[in-house]
């Protein structure tokens, strides 16, 4: 129909695009169409092939090109070319293909933090990549412990070497093991030694890969790399020997060059490039920005990463600069059939691998032909001399690339044992070329096979898909190559007939060729004879028709060298060396007959017949492309497929014919095909009712269900249910129905839009209608006022304005007399209240003295009291002393001393019984320590003595007097047992009122049991239980760790950090006693006793925080309390006076800010990694703006998220997370100033990840998304602002996301526009901005895409700016963290331990 646009067939563009004018109607010849430059044209048209209909512009763009509604060749070629021109996306999804176009030119895309953005992602998450792919390979490998391949193929110059090395480097990243082995440097290190023996510079790449290369990665059951080993395939031997214009031998040759002058090389006698004819054939030995003795520097340095020592590197450069030596030998022609050669060259490479001159010069021109009865030595022409040099020369160098290969791959082998594996195959893509040989044919032949298993293999995951979703499996033609792999190597195909041509002495190109002309031509579709020659054929393989020239085929394929030249190289010391390393990894000969390295298959070479053997070259291939293919078919399969865009090698230049030429080739349109035969666009339920609830009506959106609602209206909206189909989890639509659902979701918007439109200028217009009609009315009011003017009425004009100025007058007076009275009344009321309230508050005052006066006065009897006991307690201690003396200097007296005892025990009983009653009630501390020792047992011990003296003297001296002093003693006892019944007493008070130490109190119970006759005895070990109890206490206090305390509890309730005050006043303790061991001991027990328990709980949030609280208090504590002048400033008085007196701690506060520090660092982490998986889906993904669907289709790679926001993460979820994080910091009395620095770099991280994701996700560039975006920035900026942590700079961390939400949201289009982004935009570098432009996708047809011109405008203004050209920002970053000083307001004397610490062992001193 009309405005339907088409694709029409183009020379220039191969496919230009055209809309149509008039509507077409079946049977008509001729198609009316308006070209894009305006040009009108009456395309001819066939009615059975219509031309391909084009995408709408929504869809144009998109990740995957399975997403595009008409699947065609020419929607692909756009697709692409949009993506690569003007959003410089190099990197497009064709279902299971990556296709890469190489950009020529170094993007920001590459880094670490690239590498960890797409760690963990799936695919369809995130813009396509080669790190998507290589992290599919390894989840996959990981999750189904199955083998993995990724194939990476395409064009000389188109990339591939580049992608293969940035996949390896993804997996040595993401996969980088503890071991000190450096397996993945290792690794990676071997792609610069194999670029410099197996890369070249060619017409097409400055770095194209001559050979094959089939890398395995392997890895452990832990999934970390164990070790690698390498396959090669095909090297291009004849560059060794030739090279065409403008291309380069292999790089090493250069690389010698380049570094000739340097000491180690010296004795090479090399010299510059130019003077070798090996190195100077194309006449170009230098690459523009490539220095080559520094590359030889990276060569020398990854050979001895890789353990190759120096010896082995030596005997590799001689075989070199043999190489380049020989090639400079000149042989001279001395007739027809003979020719010489003497030449310093020569000197030079026998001297290099000590040869015998003489016999390499007579070999070089002669050779020997052994028959059955003698053997003959034939003199050579100068030509048959020079090959035969050239065929040592590439023999050398192909098997000194075979060994430096395994040497490789053995100092790859590690001991680990290998579970899986992922192999990375660089191979060369389908090749034509003006002139193609046997190179081309092999390589052809490989990419015949590759496209095989590639066909079966999407073929497969066709089938499983719709198998899958219990959808009826139809059969799908595909193109099977079979026949033409049947041509090449089946059984008298082209292959056997070359190695059976081989065999013949005789064997020539033209009877080879003539050969497969009798057996193919008119026989086999496949093959044909070109018209205009006898020396070609042509294969029409997968991609293209290639005609091959016969001329080398048997020469190339036979690849042999004279035998007495290769017995001349055994004897050479370096060769031995090379050939004795062989022997150990299998090969039965170095320099005789061609390399069998590749052929795994092969399990004995020598078995391979001698007639085969000497034209092996075919066989080898194929074996090794056998083992290849089976390789290939035990692993799971992802591929890469480089594009070269143009032959010029121009940066984001788009050569359209070059392009589809490539695509045919690599497959990418076949993979088109296949899908587009049946249902290419797939949608999830949810998906579709998402993006095309617009067109559902109000009784179908009542259902419940809403994959019955999307049934429903598919069903209404296409009438023809064979174009789509339900399935289990998704709805399949044949090609063009997603481009008519769209057009129907665009024309109901645009219905909406001129309903909006109209009902807006519909209310714009009536507004104006209204304020026109409005003025009119008033100049007609002054218009007829004007005549009406008299002087009567100016009169009663006058006389009304009196009237009303009185009558205003007297209303204005009423009021104020009423507002008069209202006013007096309202003051009577508030001075009676303050004068009530100020009566309160004296009577209030009046009490408080009076009950300050009384409490005054009972603290001052109290304090008179206590003062008065303690001169008691002295006074007593010093009369018992007293007594004690006394009794001693009059032991010798009898009845005088009978009568002072007497009077004295009485004495002593009386001041007993006195302090029992007026001071043990009420100062019982007292009487349990006083001096380490105790009061009681004391005057126990006196009266004891006292009595067992006394009893020895009545019995020894006094024995008649004994009956009259028995009734004292029985006084004295009673006094005795009175005294102790009043002891247990005020023991079982003192038990009430104090928890005591257990073992004290049982000695004080057990003395006041025990016989007055074993006093003395007892109180000896009650003196060591007590300093056994008081050694204890100390071993307590240096040992003191609160690993077992919780953060949660009744801890965090009391005084923040009290853990660390109690910490600080047993640091205290150690200093009143001057101890420095304990101090000591007691420091690092506790600095050690928190790192084993900040270790433990690593991932405890809550543990995290209630440590570094305490920590930083600790650490507060020990400045506070430190006597330094800058700190006791903030202290009271009180403070003052318990600061430390002996030790200076400033070494053990270094200590402790540098665990604060680590405990922070870790306290940081385990914060974002609780937040970092909510921030992407809350952030990006989660829609909190309703009714703003930011949907498209994704094709083939669906994302992993759902749209349905039940089991994912939203933005409520992060804001919650934030709160839990702040109370938790709160309630742990972490330092405001520290929650606010965590605040800070939590907002970093949502900003950084969240701005990262949006470079790497091109479906969420968007002006809804933009809008998204800043309502979920408010979000958390209201969140700041309820917190009160506006000062906390957290806000300016998101500055670069707003900024990139706000350009997301502008307008695009003008240069003003373009100025206003360039000043606005100040937080977010030039290449964040261009990127952001180049990947903004229009949601609807009522958004433009960003012109590239508007692009390079914005680019140009901002080239003034000095920024880093870095597109990710570092997660990783951490603002310095700075501890600020808070002194304790807590008194030291008022803490107190609670019984949940259980820490009964501590006293206060």
């Amino acid at each position: 129909s009309s405005y339907n646009r088409v694709w029409i067939p183009n020379s220039e563009e191969v496919w230009q695009s055209a809309e149509i004018t008039k509507n077409y109607k079946p049977g008509d010849r001729v198609l009316h169409l308006l070209l894009e430059d305006g040009t009108e044209l009456n395309y001819p048209v066939d009615p059975a092939s219509l031309p391909p209909l084009r995408n709408p512009d929504i869809l144009v763009g998109e990740n995957d090109l399975t997403a595009l509604s008409y699947l065609h060749e020419p929607a692909v070629l756009h697709n692409l070319k949009v993506r690569f021109v003007e959003s410089k996306l190099i990197y497009t999804y064709s279902g299971i293909i990556l296709v890469a176009m190489n950009p020529y030119k170094q993007l920001p895309i590459y880094g670490d933090a690239i590498i960890h953005a797409y760690s963990g992602q799936n695919m369809g998450d995130m813009d396509p990549h080669i790190f998507a792919v290589a992290e599919e390979a390894y989840k996959q490998m990981a999750r189904n412990n199955r083998n993995q391949s990724v194939i990476v193929s395409g064009e000389s110059g188109a990339g591939k070497t580049v992608s293969a090395r940035y996949a390896m480097r993804y997996f040595a990243t993401v996969s980088k093991s503890n071991s000190n082995a450096h397996v993945e440097d290792k690794v990676l290190a071997s792609n610069p030694i194999t670029e410099a023996v197996g890369n070249a510079k060619t017409t097409r790449n400055d770095n194209s890969s001559r050979f094959g290369k089939y890398t395995e990665i392997s890895f452990d059951q832990r999934h970390q790399i164990t070790g690698a080993n390498m396959r090669t395939y095909l090297l291009e031997k004849s560059r060794v020997v030739f090279q065409s214009e403008n291309e380069r031998n292999y790089h090493i040759f250069y690389q010698l060059c380049a570094s000739s002058l340097e000491p180690e090389f010296k004795h090479l006698k090399l010299g510059h490039a130019e003077e070798f004819n090996y190195t100077r054939m194309g006449g170009s030995t230098i690459i523009e920005g490539v220095d080559d003795r520094a590359d030889m520097k990276e060569t020398q340095k990854t050979f001895t990463l890789l353990g190759l020592k120096e010896d082995f590197q030596r005997d590799i450069f001689k075989m070199l600069a043999a190489i380049l030596h020989l090639g400079n030998v000149q042989i001279t022609s001395v007739s027809d059939e003979k020719s010489s050669v003497r030449d310093k060259h020569l000197n030079v490479f026998c001297e290099l691998l000590d040869l015998d001159n003489d016999r390499v010069a007579q070999w070089l021109c002669h050779r020997k032909i052994i028959t059955t009865s003698e053997t003959v030595i034939k003199p050579m022409t100068k030509l048959q001399a020079l090959n035969a040099r050239d065929a040592l020369a590439k023999k050398i160098y192909s098997h000194l690339f075979d060994f430096i290969v395994e040497r490789i791959n053995k100092a790859l082998h590690f001991s680990g044992k290998q579970h899986t594996f992922i192999g990375v195959l660089d191979i060369y893509g389908f090749e034509t070329f003006d002139v193609n040989s046997f190179e081309q044919f092999c390589i052809n032949y490989a990419n015949e096979k590759l496209q095989q298993q590639f066909n079966l293999h999407v073929f497969k995951l066709e089938q499983e898909e719709y198998m899958k979703e219990n959808i009826p499996w139809t059969l799908i033609d595909f193109y099977d190559n079979q026949p033409v792999i049947d041509l090449i190597e089946a059984k008298m195909g082209i292959l056997e007939l070359l190695d059976e041509e081989c065999l013949f002495p005789q064997g020539t190109d033209e009877n080879w060729l003539q050969k497969l002309y009798n057996n193919f031509i008119n026989k086999n579709p496949f093959f044909q004879k070109p018209k205009m020659s006898n020396t070609s054929f042509i294969i029409q393989h997968f991609a293209d028709k290639v005609e091959y020239k016969s001329e080398g085929f048997l020469e190339k394929n036979r690849d042999t060298v004279y035998e007495v030249l290769i017995d001349i190289l055994k004897n050479s010391k370096v060769s031995k060396f090379m050939v004795i390393t062989l022997l150990e990894w299998g090969f039965s000969n170095f320099f005789a007959g061609p390399s069998f390295e590749n052929i795994s298959g092969c399990d004995d070479p020598t078995s391979i017949p001698k007639g085969v053997a000497n034209c092996c070259t075919s066989v080898q291939f194929r074996s090794s492309l056998y083992l290849l293919m089976e390789t290939l078919n035990a692993t799971t399969p992802h591929y890469v497929r480089c594009i070269k865009p143009n032959d010029e090698k121009l940066a984001f230049e788009f050569d359209s014919k070059r392009v589809v030429q490539q695509l045919r080739a690599c497959g990418v349109l076949e993979t088109i095909r296949i899908s587009a035969q049946s249902y290419p666009s797939r949608w999830t339920y949810i998906e579709f009712f998402s993006r095309y609830s617009i067109l559902m009506m109000q009784h179908e959106l009542s259902l419940s269900d809403k994959k019955e609602i999307c049934k429903t209206v598919l069903k209404r909206l296409v009438q023809d249910s064979n174009q789509y189909q339900f399935g289990r989890t998704k709805i399949f639509f044949r090609a063009g129905q997603v481009a008519y659902l769209e057009k129907l979701r665009s024309d109901k918007l645009r219905q909406a839009c001129i309903v909006i439109q109209k009902n807006v200028r519909s209310w714009c217009q009536r507004k104006k209608f209204l304020r026109i009609k409005q003025a009119a009315v008033v100049i007609q009011q002054y218009f007829r006022g004007q005549q009406a003017i008299t002087a009567t009425a100016l009169k009663q004009t006058w006389a009304a304005i009196v009237i009303q100025k009185f009558c205003r007058g007297y209303l204005i007076r009423k009021l104020c007399q009423l507002i008069h009275v209202a006013a007096i009344k309202i003051q009577a009321y508030v001075r009676g209240f303050l004068a009530r309230k100020k009566y309160q508050k004296m009577l209030k005052e009046h009490k408080a003295v009076i009950l300050q006066k009384h409490a005054r006065a009972w603290l001052a009897r109290r304090r008179f009291q206590n003062i008065r006991r303690f001169v008691l307690n002295i006074q007593l201690s010093y009369r018992v002393q007293r007594l004690q003396k006394k009794l001693e200097d009059q032991v010798d007296d009898k009845n005088p001393f009978v009568l002072e005892l007497n009077c004295q025990g009485f004495q002593i009983l009386e001041l007993l019984q006195q302090y029992v009653n007026t001071e043990l009630p009420s100062h019982t501390d007292f009487v349990l320590t006083m001096g380490g020792s105790t009061l009681l047992p004391n005057l126990y011990s006196i009266c004891s003595f006292q009595f067992y003296f006394f009893n020895r003297v009545l019995e020894s001296q006094f024995q008649s007097q004994k009956e009259n002093y028995e009734k004292e003693i029985e006084a004295l006892n009673f006094k005795v047992g009175h005294l102790s019944q009043e002891i247990i007493h005020l023991q079982k008070l003192f038990r009430e009122e104090n928890d005591i130490n257990d073992s004290i109190r049982l000695e004080v119970s057990r003395l006041t049991s025990e016989n007055m006759v074993r006093f003395k005895h007892y109180t000896g070990r009650l003196k060591g239980n007590i300093a056994f109890v008081s050694t204890v206490c100390d071993k307590h206090l240096v040992t003191l760790d609160f690993t077992d305390l919780k953060p949660r509890g009744v801890v965090v309730n009391m005084i923040p950090g009290l853990p660390a005050h109690i910490l600080f006043m047993c640091v205290r303790y150690a200093d009143y006693l001057n101890d420095g061991e304990m101090l000591k001991s007691f420091m690092s027990t506790a600095t050690h006793g928190i790192k084993q328990v900040i270790k433990e709980h690593a991932e405890d949030f809550e543990m995290m925080s209630f440590w570094l609280s305490n920590t930083c208090h600790f650490l507060n504590c020990l400045k506070q309390y430190s006597g330094e002048e800058e700190f006791m400033k903030h202290n009271t008085p009180r403070q003052n006076m318990n600061c430390l007196k002996h030790f200076d701690l400033s070494e053990y506060r270094q200590i402790l800010s540098d665990l604060a520090i680590r405990i922070y660092h870790q306290f940081i982490t385990v914060m974002e990694n609780n937040l970092q998986p909510m921030i992407v889906p809350g952030m990006l993904e989660h829609e909190s703006l309703q009714g703003i669907s930011g949907l498209k289709p994704t094709g083939f790679r669906k994302r992993s998220s759902s749209i349905d926001d039940t089991d994912t993460y939203t933005m409520t979820s992060i804001l919650q997370q934030l709160s839990y994080f702040y109370s938790t910091m709160c309630q742990n009395g972490l330092d405001q100033e520290l929650v606010k620095q965590a605040v800070k770099q939590l907002f970093f991280l949502i900003g950084a990840v969240t701005l990262n994701s949006l470079f790497l996700r091109k479906d969420m560039c968007s002006c809804r998304k933009g809008m998204q975006i800043r309502c979920d920035i408010s979000y958390l900026e209201e969140w700041l602002k309820e917190k009160n942590l506006q000062s906390s700079s957290a806000k300016e961390t998101l500055e670069p996301l707003c900024q990139a939400a706000w350009l997301l949201q502008v307008k695009k289009i003008t240069d003003d526009d373009a100025k206003e982004i360039s000043e606005h935009c100040t937080s977010l570098s030039v290449v964040q901005i261009v990127k952001i432009l180049n990947s903004y996708t229009p949601i609807d047809d009522f958004e433009k895409r960003v012109s590239p011109s508007f692009v390079r405008k914005v680019q140009a203004m901002l080239n003034n700016r000095e920024d880093t050209p870095q597109l990710m920002l570092d997660t990783k970053y951490l603002f310095q963290v700075t501890f600020p000083y808070t002194p304790s307001p807590h008194a030291l004397e008022m803490i107190q331990i609670p019984s949940s610490f259980k820490l009964g062992f501590l006293t206060r001193v």
